[in-house]
């Protein structure tokens, strides 16, 4: 086999046509093999003998995609000091484009005897392990370009892979629980027919089965433990694992794109799947363990975790800076996504021990000219001290509003002293986001995500009940703002199965007319249950699955939420660029007249009112002519006028309708307690809202007026 020099860039193993160049960095090897393995694992090992800064390489004529290799890297194993390095352990290139395989729970995975964890094991990992492999960068885009949604116009429906496609009667089953299967067109057309901009995927970053599930029967589901940042995950391809799911994954992007719909990923760049000191060696701690992870000042055998993973990634470090850029314009050039949620997003931003908005990691972002450009969207918490974030991002970031599912759910459930958050929340969070110059599309509202309750179980369950977890319910969030409406589970009473439907189309609905931009979480527009489970991390089946048997309350959810979703769609006022001019605290009630809070009797919020622990409801005036925005052509926005009255108490309410002056005739576009509802009312007139719902009428501007 001929070897030549080739280049220290780019990193990974890149394919040109004739050969393939490999290169990897190490600041602390002694030596590195690359091993080229076959189907049957046998192994030619070919060392590495050209370093440039670090980075060891070498070109390889006629190696085509579709081979398999691994690192072996030579080096200190000087725990004390940092160092695990360990030659018996066959390593994965952490810029490899595919990864075929996935670790078992053998022992030969780590680098010390479980019965004895201060003894050397040496036994070789490579039949236990995952082998990267070359893949075949050339696709045919053909004219694919990015719907480029402009982000006030955005819904994003936050979804996984497999649990939206697997038990889908109309996806052939070598598709079902694949990339393939997503870009089916059932799928496409169910997302068209809600009003979806953007598809945001649970993690598809190749991720690690964790032996500890295994051993329990269970298997990691969510995916939040990333091995690979380059590489499609190879448990969602229908064609095999050869490098072939990375063409899938681009004919999956490619199909969204010809529907209009954006692809965002939910990414893990904060850790990795080798967890603290007693984790095994697969890429990372083998290679330059003390470049790559954050490790305890005083005790460098032990990891500094923010994440709860048992390992944090050095944010201070240039190579880990590298990596993390190098992967997100890769996803962005070559897989063509749109953008990215980041995972516990605090620890990335701890250059240092603290949170730092200033930190590298969102310098980096910043001037960046390709990864700026696409949707950034942080979960803007971590485990660590300071970890929670909320509205503590810099711009260009939108943030999971974790304020705004607190609040809404609050408010719902009937909280006393929970109406004044409940207006901020609506109006885009201003209180947030406004002092650092950002926009309302930095709140990424949300009602429920994959991790807590579904929204069907939200109003069905007031306790987790994780037992299948096999963690005795230890588990999950104890503190859900949930109600169970009367009886704990699913209940034949009708009275209670019709507040918890009308309890679902207020959350719906309360997403719908917020400003800023809304997620739904997968199956919460088809009333999807987990039977009470709010930590479904490990139950990759029926449990989190999409159950698409649908029965007529869920089909009349599904109808409502198209409904809702459309009047969004259709009407500027509920989507606006820009805050309201008034107070943040009180809804931005300006005398611009944009929006207008009224009490039940048509006048305007008092200071007394708002405080009121008791207040359970308000009216809302949305002024059409008052946007005060214009278009993208730079034509200004005109719309109808819209009343809101929320009624989330437990009476019947009387609202009585303002005069004239903000409008002549009014008619009802939503109701959620009668999803039939469309009376026509004169102003000043009086409208019963039904306890625990909403009512929103509409009044056309004609063009004289």
């Amino acid at each position: 086999m001929q070897i030549w020099p080739g280049e220290p860039y780019p990193l990974g193993a890149t394919y040109d046509g004739a050969g393939t160049n490999f290169a990897v960095f190490s600041s602390v090897a002694d030596s590195i093999e690359l091993c080229l393995l076959d189907e049957d694992l046998n192994e030619k090992r070919i060392e590495l003998t050209e370093v440039d800064a670090h980075v060891w390489h070498a070109y390889l004529p006629g190696i085509q995609p579709g081979q398999r290799y691994g690192y072996r890297v030579h080096g200190p194993y000087d725990p004390a000091n940092g160092h695990r390095c360990d030659p018996t352990k066959l390593l994965l290139d952490p810029y490899a484009k595919a990864i075929d395989g996935q670790v078992t729970t053998s022992e030969s995975l780590y680098s010390y005897k479980f019965d004895n964890p201060e003894e050397r094991n040496e036994t070789d990992s490579k039949h236990d392990t995952m082998i990267s492999v070359v893949i075949n960068p050339y696709f045919d885009w053909g004219h694919d370009r990015p719907p480029n949604h402009e982000y006030h116009n955005t819904v994003i429906y936050e979804t996984h892979v497999k649990g939206m496609t697997a038990l889908h009667p109309e996806i052939p089953e070598q598709l079902q629980g694949t990339y393939a299967g997503m870009s089916h067109p059932v799928v496409i057309e169910h997302l068209k027919k809600l009003g979806i901009t953007a598809v945001e995927l649970m993690p598809v970053h190749q991720f690690v089965n964790d032996p500890h599930l295994q051993e329990k029967g269970l298997s990691n589901y969510w995916g939040y433990n990333t091995i690979g940042f380059f590489a499609p995950h190879n448990g969602y391809t229908a064609f095999g694992g050869g490098g072939q799911q990375v063409q899938e994954f681009k004919q999956m992007v490619k199909a969204f794109h010809a529907a209009d719909i954006e692809v965002i990923l939910d990414v893990v760049y904060n850790h990795t799947a080798e967890g603290n000191h007693m984790g095994p060696t697969l890429s990372l701690r083998g290679i330059d363990n003390a470049a790559y992870y954050r490790l305890v000042d005083d005790d460098k055998r032990h990891y500094f975790d923010t994440t709860g993973t048992g390992n944090s990634l050095l944010m201070s470090s240039p190579h880990v800076l590298q990596l993390i850029m190098d992967s997100l314009r890769y996803w962005v050039t070559e897989m063509h996504v749109d953008g990215f949620r980041f995972d516990l997003a605090s620890t990335l931003a701890r250059q240092f021990h603290e949170v730092d908005r200033l930190s590298a990691f969102f310098d980096l972002i910043q001037q960046d000219p390709i990864v700026s450009q696409v949707k950034l969207i942080a979960e803007p918490w971590d485990v660590g001290v300071g970890g929670y974030q909320v509205g503590g991002f810099p711009p260009l970031w939108s943030e999971w509003n974790g304020q705004y599912r607190d609040t809404v759910r609050d408010f719902w459930r009937g909280e006393f002293s929970s109406l004044a958050a409940f207006a901020s929340r609506l109006s885009g969070s201003a209180d947030l986001y406004e002092h650092t110059g950002r926009l309302p599309m930095a709140s990424v509202n949300f009602v429920t995500a994959h991790d807590g309750f579904t929204l069907r179980d939200l109003v069905t369950y007031n306790e987790k009940h994780n037992e299948a977890n096999g963690e005795d319910n230890r588990d999950g969030e104890s503190n859900n703002r949930s109600w169970n409406h009367g009886v704990e589970g699913p209940t034949d009473d009708p009275e209670i199965v019709e507040l918890r439907l009308r309890q679902q189309r207020n959350f719906l609905t309360t997403l719908a007319v917020s400003q800023g931009v809304p997620m739904i979480s997968h199956g919460d527009e088809l009333g999807r249950t987990q039977g009470g489970n709010n930590n479904t991390y490990c139950q990759d089946n029926e449990i989190s699955w999409i159950d698409w048997d649908l029965g007529t309350d869920q089909k009349e959810l599904f109808a409502f939420a198209e409904r809702v979703l459309r009047l969004r769609h259709d009407h500027p006022v509920f989507r606006r660029r820009r805050f309201y001019k008034g107070l943040a605290k009180r809804g931005g009630e300006s005398d611009l007249g944009e929006i207008e809070w009224f009490n039940s009797a048509g006048e305007h919020m008092t200071e007394e009112e708002w405080e009121q622990a008791w207040a359970r409801s308000t009216m809302i005036f949305l002024n059409g002519l008052a946007i005060n925005e214009p278009d993208e052509r730079g034509q200004r926005i005109e719309d109808d006028d819209f009343i809101v009255c929320f009624n989330a108490s437990p009476d019947d309410i009387d609202f009585e309708i303002p005069g004239e002056t903000y409008g002549k005739h009014w008619t009802t576009v939503i109701n959620t307690a009668d999803v039939d509802d469309e009376t026509e009312y004169e102003a000043a007139a009086t409208i019963t809202v039904k306890s625990r719902s909403i009512m929103i009428l509409t009044s056309h501007r004609e063009s004289e007026e």
